[in-house]
């Protein structure tokens, strides 16, 4: 190769100085290799200070979402900036941002460990982990100033990639099309993405039938061609040490084999060592480019040699200066069979005529990802005069039924395992019906209906049952006669909560939601510590009624993470007015009850995060029922009426008709997704606290704690160490998995 590359300068010495002669054309060819393929931008570096231009790029898998990037104008130090400022976890697992999903979806998303289509009694899977509707948005984004280019020869740098027909293994080579889309189908890993379907085809990762298109240059034309090569090579015996990498080893077989054919028609050949990673090792990403920039830096000299025969005397290449602002002037939609086009529009929240930023799509496009309603949304800007039409292509979710799974442990309901079943568009297309089935030490159910109506008021139906079982101390429950003076201290009850509420709400813009409804509650509190006074065989009952009452609420969630929260405020605020009961210890009369809390969340260092929360509530009217007064106490979420945590005390120990309370919390990330976290907090309560005005009054309640949390897929697991200097005693709060 190197007297070919020497006989070529030779010849354009000689023959150069008379007449003007095309150089070249030097083609470039990027292998797959997932997270390996960061090495493709250090390689680029290296390429580009040497002075070398590239005539045409094919890449596979990784190597075509670098190279499309490439070709479509970005230089290797805008890439590099680009890929270090990804979160690789967000973008490959196809998360939405929690502020483009509504209440409801954020309540039914944040309680599930797995989610499985469920169709006739048969459980399905899912043919990826991911749909790779992330790795879509990211290329449609990066790419938008190339407007709607269908050909890939007209970019910037001629560009194709590969991509595997999933029934056949045939390779597809893709030049012509929707370019994010074809380098997403390029991309598809297979078990972790989705195949693409393109021009009725089922297409996945390229790497699959070519992951080194070299030849496919070669048809085009190029004259030399500088490959990057991120395949894995075979190891011995000793480094084979899992069922993993036994299956690794026996895939590339064939690729390696492959290989030496395809290094044959290479010029400049640059291997980066990428043993030590992985497809996933994207955490290790500054130490893979600077792997890819070393093993170029060994080539330097060759890449020298074919600047100088392509002639260029300046190979700088222009930054992509994208505008950030569009004009929409009109809206295409294709394959919206189920759903309308208001409900599509009532989700993107655009109109016509209006200048909207690049992030304004974007949120547009999650707020329709957050339904789960579709496999697929890809979309185009088409440019006009001087603005655009947004051309949009749907894939409906075909799967309506879902079974979904969870586990929970907490110091107050103790062991859970959850089933769901979901069904959409049970009644309308827009609804959503929910049952959730709680097993363990506490049986529980809590079931939903929801039409959801976008712009509109929503209307929703709500039933749970809740039992729990707690020693509580007896004077919590000194409104009830005939057991006081019997030397006991604490007796065992029996909670029990059903309650029905419907109820119609509005939206806006995904974080304020207002509602209002009717309610039925029947409440039921016994202990089999203490004997009924009339018959000795039933245990006590201090509560047994049926309450009817009409509620509103008001909340605000611009929250990024429901757990751990690192910026965004949340408020939430409800009024409940008990109209009638069936009263079963005869002391009933009408009164409200009005509760609201507002937190803040904010990081003013990096991994650093600090939380401010205060709330409170308070009884308006008729004092006799204790029964649905504030409980505090304990660690958690989600728990049912007026039972409020609170650090330092057991579940359930201070009561009263009103209280106030703020909490500090310090949360340090030590290291990804674990947390070390410190808390205090403070309250007052009693009965007609703002009546007496002891709610300015020092606080008569604080509690303390410091607990390590780590994020799961199973949910936060959590533990606590509390102490409160009133008691002079201590507690240990215990939780994992999601609260439900």
């Amino acid at each position: 190769m190197k007297k070919i590359l020497l006989i070529l300068l030779l010849l354009v010495t000689v023959f150069g100085y008379g007449q003007e002669k095309e150089g070249p054309k030097v083609g470039l060819v990027l292998s797959g290799g997932g997270a390996k393929g960061l090495a493709h931008i250090g390689a680029l570096k290296v390429i580009e200070d040497a002075g070398v231009k590239i005539d045409y790029i094919g890449g596979s898998s990784m190597g075509a979402i670098i190279g499309a990037l490439y070709a479509s104008g970005y230089s290797s130090h805008q890439l590099d900036s680009i890929f270090h400022e990804i979160n690789f976890n967000i973008l490959i697992q196809d998360e939405v941002p929690r502020s483009a999903k509504t209440f409801y979806e954020k309540e039914d998303t944040e309680k599930y460990a797995l989610t499985l289509p469920f169709d006739k009694f048969k459980i399905a899977f899912p043919s990826g982990l991911s749909k790779g509707q992330n790795i879509y948005n990211l290329i449609s984004r990066l790419t938008m100033h190339l407007g709607n280019v269908q050909d890939f020869s007209k970019m910037p740098i001629p560009f194709l990639c590969i991509a595997a027909d999933i029934e056949t293994g045939d390779q597809v080579v893709l030049e012509k099309g929707s370019l994010p889309k074809a380098v997403s189908a390029s991309g598809a890993i297979p078990s972790i993405f989705s195949p693409v379907k393109i021009n009725g085809r089922l297409l996945t990762d390229g790497g699959v039938a070519n992951n080194y298109p070299v030849e496919e240059l070669r048809k085009r034309g190029a004259d030399i061609i500088i490959g990057i090569d991120v395949q894995d090579s075979l190891v011995d015996r000793e480094q084979l040490k899992s069922v993993f990498d036994i299956l690794s080893q026996v895939s590339n077989f064939r690729t390696i084999k492959d290989m030496k054919e395809k290094k044959a028609l290479t010029d400049v050949y640059i291997k980066p060592d990428i043993t030590p990673f992985g497809i996933l090792s994207f955490d290790k990403g500054a130490a893979i480019i600077d792997s890819g920039k070393v093993a170029a830096l060994s080539q330097y000299a060759e890449l020298e040699k074919i600047a100088k025969l392509q002639g260029f005397k300046n190979n700088t290449i222009s930054k992509v200066q994208a505008s950030n602002t569009i004009s929409l002037n009109s809206l295409t939609i294709e394959g919206n069979n189920s759903y309308p086009r208001a409900y599509i529009l009532g989700k993107l929240r655009l109109k016509y005529f209006s200048n909207y930023t690049l992030e304004d799509l974007s949120s547009g496009v999650n707020n329709l990802a957050a339904t789960g309603n579709f496999n697929r949304i890809n979309y185009s800007l088409i440019p006009n005069d001087t603005s655009y039409t947004l051309a949009m292509q749907l894939e409906e979710s075909k799967n309506k039924t879902f079974l979904r799974l969870g586990l929970h442990y907490d110091n107050l309901y103790k062991s859970g395992a959850l089933f769901n079943l979901t069904r959409k568009s049970t009644i309308f297309t827009n609804d959503v019906a929910s049952l959730d089935v709680i097993l363990g030490d506490n049986f529980r159910y809590n079931f939903q209906y929801y039409i959801d109506k976008g712009y509109y008021w929503s209307v929703g139906v709500k039933s749970r049952y809740n039992l729990f079982n707690k020693g509580v101390y007896v004077d919590l429950t000194e409104d009830n006669d005939g057991f006081q003076g019997i030397g006991i201290n604490k007796v065992e009850v029996e909670y029990q909560d059903y309650t029905n509420q419907f109820y119609i709400e509005t939206l806006f813009q995904q974080k304020f939601s207002f509602g209002m409804g009717l309610e039925q509650k029947f409440l039921k509190i016994t202990s089999e510590t203490l004997q009924d006074l009339e018959d000795s065989n039933s245990s006590y009952t201090f509560e047994k009624s049926n309450y009817y009452s009409t509620f509103a609420y008001l909340k605000l969630d611009s929250y990024d993470n429901k757990y751990f929260p690192t910026k965004g405020v949340c408020f939430d605020g409800d009024f409940h007015v008990y109209l009638f009961s069936s009263d079963f210890n005869n002391n009933f009369s009408e009164f409200s009850i009005a509760r609201g809390s507002i937190g803040y969340a904010v990081t003013p260092f990096n991994r650093f995060t600090t939380r401010l929360s205060t709330e409170t509530g308070f009884k308006i009217g008729d004092d006799d029922v204790s029964s649905l007064d504030f409980l505090l106490g304990g660690y958690g979420n989600n728990f049912v009426n007026n039972i409020i945590p609170f650090y330092g005390y057991d579940f359930l120990t201070i009561s009263g008709d009103s209280y106030i309370k703020g909490m500090v919390e310090l949360d340090y990330e030590i290291f990804n997704k674990n947390h070390i976290i410190a808390s205090a907090n403070f309250a007052n309560v009693e009965d007609q606290l703002y009546t007496s005005g002891n709610w300015l009054s020092a606080p008569d309640y604080t509690g303390y704690a410091l607990g390590y949390s780590l994020e799961t897929f199973l949910g936060p697991v959590s533990a606590k160490y509390s102490y409160s200097p009133e008691v002079k005693d201590s507690q240990w709060y215990f939780s994992l998995g999601f609260w439900f």
